[in-house]
């Protein structure tokens, strides 16, 4: 009788190899709800500004007060969150920074001072 060899094709019995899983996995729930709770923040706190000025400065304290929100879940909470508000606050300060262009380019004179 010849001695059996296995072919690979079949688990041999030794342990199987280690599975790596992300602790907090990103999913697009996740990522819909950080977006859509960012946009209106961002809406918010740009109705307080009564001009342009107004409404940039708000947008900008209002990004960088859910920037700050979302380091916080990128390390304790949920990471798809995280990556939603940190896309609409990029959204939100790339309008209002082409407002801010736009009235320059149109008037000459720079809107923020």
């Amino acid at each position: 009788m010849m001695p059996y060899s296995p072919s690979g094709l079949f688990p041999s019995g030794r342990p199987p190899r280690p599975t790596y899983r992300e602790p907090h996995p990103i999913t697009g729930a996740g990522v819909a709800a950080g977006a859509a709770g960012t946009v209106a923040w961002l809406v918010l706190f740009g109705l307080l500004g009564r001009s342009l000025a107004g409404y940039a400065w708000w947008t900008l304290l209002a990004g960088v007060l859910a920037w700050l929100a979302a380091l916080v879940l990128v390390r304790y909470g949920d990471r798809g969150a995280a990556a939603g508000i940190a896309i609409v606050t990029s959204g939100g300060w790339s309008i209002a920074a082409a407002a801010v262009v736009t009235r320059w380019v149109t008037s000459g004179d720079w809107p923020l001072w």
